[in-house]
């Protein structure tokens, strides 16, 4: 491979392993949940980011690259963190605010990918590709935490 084509792969199987790490982190909380609406917001939104994904795994495979097969180390640990406060406390507004934060992190990951001028073009459209999915999933985390937090 080359140059170019190595700073694809790595750009995004970054954004793979964040990926990764939310559609992890949604299962594992719909799951755990008591809200049978919160546990279906989850696994719908761990659908999402495993086709997210999907999509950009084809995308290093289509490059010759390999694709990352795992998520993050920081990723493991904020489930464990969202899994100890929600034993702590409310259940259901701990997962939404730590899966809120893991939107956080992916929307932010994905506009760095695009602003970033040494991004090479193929990785900044294919990180286009799924901003709007991104952008739409981080929204609705957001407005379920304040809502929470309005309720509280």
């Amino acid at each position: 491979m080359d140059n170019n084509t190595d700073r694809i792969e790595h750009s995004l199987n970054d954004l793979i392993e964040v990926a990764r790490d939310g559609s992890e982190f949604y299962t594992e909380a719909a799951s755990k949940v008591d809200n049978p609406e919160l546990s279906t917001l989850f696994t719908q939104m761990a659908g999402h980011k495993r086709e997210i994904v999907t999509g950009l795994t084809a995308d290093v495979s289509a490059i010759g690259g390999e694709p990352a097969d795992k998520g993050t180390m920081a990723g493991s640990m904020r489930q464990a963190y969202a899994n100890v406060r929600a034993a702590l406390g409310d259940k259901d507004y701990a997962y939404v605010a730590e899966l809120e934060e893991v939107e956080d992190k992916l929307l932010e990951a994905f506009r760095d990918t695009i602003e970033d001028n040494d991004t090479p073009p193929a990785a900044k459209a294919a990180a286009q590709r799924h901003l709007p999915r991104v952008t739409e999933c981080h929204d609705i985390m957001r407005n379920r935490k304040m809502a929470l937090k309005d309720a509280r």
